[in-house]
């Protein structure tokens, strides 16, 4: 007999939310990823390395007996929460879940332990916008060294290893200096996009391409729903805050009935995606059912993410429209989110082949 999963906070995430929360608060504030995503360097790497080697979150998902902290999924998500509540500008996601997983299954220990330290950062060379199980392009093989050009790879600007599927079915690491990273323009600031060129790279293989590539894209999907959660939460508790200070008519916005259901059905949409993002975390957790429930969160995540960013910006008034308030920030990452790892619809999709409920 199974028992149903218990996807309420324990006592020792919420201390972990609480200890990540005010890093970001004294470290990441909304002017300063403002004026970063408006310079040449994107990335925070001084906050990237307070998380990964001052607290060991990069670590989190690796075994102890590896350097990590030898956590799990469940823990990650929160720390994914509180990043997507900042729209904090590190490769959490990309590094510490993607590229992580990515190597747990390739069974690197090496590389492992240096991405759990937090002071190597590692990139999967596939694109964001890649889907579990879907299709991606591959570099060239040959004599030993990798050719080809991949586009749309996030945070590949910041990372010191890229790990490049070939076409010959291995999954290879290549150092980042090997390597021409070109950014391309990016709708969220925060996760810059860039294309890889390699040249003759030289490349050390590290297994199979096909499960480890599948393993990295589902943890990626199933953990980004917890971000998506962050994003909409700072949304709807910002928007209740501004709407109870702004004033009309001598009495407080939030006060009108048409702006009290437009939150309440916010709020109603956020409760359901945050069970929808804990039952993901637990599953890539335990296992079970995990392909199911990692694409029920993602065909569930990404439109209410987006609206409840959009409903901020509209419900802010003239201030959510200008560059210095914050609320742009969120609905651009909302929206490059909505496209990361599979659209809500490609996850719908693969929902109906899964449960083997065709249309008709």
């Amino acid at each position: 007999m199974s028992t149903q999963p218990d996807l309420l906070y324990s006592e020792e995430e919420e201390a972990l939310r609480s200890a990540v929360r005010d890093l970001l608060t004294d470290h990441c504030d909304a002017a300063g990823v403002i004026a970063r995503t408006e310079s040449d360097t994107p990335h925070d790497l001084a906050l990237w390395k307070s998380l990964a080697d001052g607290m060991g979150l990069a670590g989190l998902l690796v075994p102890e007996e590896l350097g990590g902290q030898g956590a799990g999924h469940r823990e990650a998500a929160v720390v994914l929460e509180e990043l997507g509540r900042a729209v904090a500008p590190v490769p959490y996601l990309t590094s510490a879940v993607v590229a992580t997983e990515a190597l747990l299954a390739c069974g690197d220990e090496e590389l492992l332990g240096r991405l759990a330290s937090g002071r190597t950062i590692g990139v999967l060379a596939v694109g964001l916008h890649t889907a579990p199980g879907a299709g991606h392009r591959t570099a060239r093989l040959a004599d030993g060294s990798l050719h080809g050009e991949l586009t749309g790879v996030a945070d590949a600007a910041a990372a010191d290893v890229l790990l490049v599927p070939a076409d010959d079915g291995g999954l290879y690491a290549v150092a980042a200096e090997a390597a021409t990273v070109t950014p391309q323009v990016s709708f969220d600031l925060t996760r810059p996009l860039a294309t890889v060129t390699l040249d003759a790279a030289p490349a050390r293989r590290l297994g199979d391409a096909e499960p480890a590539v599948r393993r990295a894209l589902r943890a990626g999907a199933g953990l980004l729903a917890s971000e998506q959660l962050g994003v909409a939460d700072w949304a709807l508790t910002e928007t209740v805050r501004y709407l109870k200070e702004r004033k009309q008519f001598n009495r407080p916005v939030g006060g009108f009935q048409a702006l009290k259901h437009r939150l309440a059905q916010s709020w109603l949409e956020i409760v359901s995606l945050r069970a929808a993002a804990r039952a993901a975390a637990d599953a890539l957790t335990s296992g079970a059912d995990t392909d199911v429930t990692v694409t029920v969160a993602q065909a569930y995540a990404a439109p209410v993410a987006v609206r409840a960013t959009e409903e901020a910006v509209q419900l802010h008034g003239g201030i959510g429209m200008t560059w210095e308030h914050p609320a742009h920030l969120h609905l651009k990452r909302a929206k490059a989110d909505s496209i990361a790892y599979g659209t809500a619809g490609a996850h719908r999709e693969a929902l109906a082949a899964l449960v083997d409920l065709q249309a008709p």
